[in-house]
């Protein structure tokens, strides 16, 4: 006799529980001091933005205004709006020291690298579909040059961890055709994932029965018409599941462009590390921002794989 439903959730949900219990325990072994409270300020800032010093120059304070006379000669430039000044008048400063500060919110290290690591995942994923598309119909082409070239692409790529890729594109492709650390990361992420989308379309379009296109054909359409309308809307359905994890995995493998000097989450990560020592708070911080964009687009394909099978 089967247990009921509710017997098996409350199982799972005692060894959660049992989970989380073990985790507290051992932080209580660690000789750590926690400091959670100053987690927060990683994420929003609340005491203001710093105005800093255009150039070399001389100070003139007028109110909420700062006039800054360049050392060197030129026009003077204004600041207005300042709410709290930190430089007197006549006073000399230098590029980049902070003159005032303006009031309000602005975003933390960890906010404007997250904000990084979504533009870098977004842009990637496109151009990933795109060519992993392209090279999944070449996959299954009848022209034997087309299935080839996809071929040793899709070898190629997968054959070579996605570290020693982003090494080649960035320091070797980056020098030759001067491209920023923000493309060769995109660059990089969207050739490695196509080539693995690309395989998920072969599969897809190989489980939908050959009958298909012999029916699409006996209508009158070409052969492209009948992948485009026939095939390729049936195998897409179906892959949809694995091409979400593979969407998933991008998004934790976009933290490898920390090494382009990027600040991803992860190098905002580290840098908030490296100037607070409080290394346990930072780390849980991150992994929970990063579960957030998986859990957030996994919730976004299940909704769409149920729209997708009642149409």
């Amino acid at each position: 006799m089967r247990a009921p439903s509710a017997l098996w959730r409350l199982l799972s949900t005692a060894l959660i529980l049992l989970i989380g219990a073990g985790l507290y325990w051992a932080t209580l072994k660690v000789n750590y001091q926690w400091r959670w409270e100053r987690v927060p300020e990683y994420l929003l800032i609340t005491g203001g933005e710093e105005v800093p010093a255009p150039f070399d120059g001389t100070v003139t304070v007028s109110g909420k205004q700062i006039s800054i006379v360049p050392l060197l000669g030129g026009e003077p430039q204004a600041i207005a709006d300042i709410d709290v000044v930190q430089v007197s008048d006549g006073e000399i400063v230098f590029a980049g020291n902070t003159v005032g500060k303006k009031s309000g919110f602005s975003a933390g290290p960890l906010l404007i690298g997250l904000w990084v690591t979504l533009q870098i995942s977004a842009l990637s994923l496109v151009f990933a579909l795109i060519l992993g598309l392209i090279a999944g119909l070449g996959r299954v082409a009848h022209n034997p040059a087309a299935r080839d070239l996809a071929a040793v692409y899709v070898e190629l790529i997968r054959g070579t961890p996605l570290l020693v890729q982003m090494f080649i594109v960035y320091f070797f492709l980056g020098t030759v055709f001067n491209i920023s650390g923000f493309v060769a990361g995109v660059t990089a992420l969207s050739v490695f994932t196509g080539a693995y989308v690309a395989e998920i379309i072969r599969a897809g379009i190989e489980s939908v029965p050959k009958g298909q296109m012999e029916a699409a054909r006996s209508l009158g359409m070409s052969h492209w018409q009948g992948m485009r309308h026939i095939v390729l809307p049936q195998a897409l359905k179906r892959s949809l599941p694995p091409l979400a994890g593979q969407s998933i995995n991008l998004i934790k493998d976009s933290s490898l462009v920390s090494i382009m000097a990027l600040t991803d989450l992860t190098k905002a990560g580290r840098e908030v590390v490296s100037s607070t020592f409080s290394p346990f708070e930072v780390w849980f911080t991150v992994a929970l921002m990063y579960l957030l964009l998986t859990g957030a687009l996994s919730i976004y394909v299940r909704k769409l794989e149920k729209k997708m099978a009642h149409d």
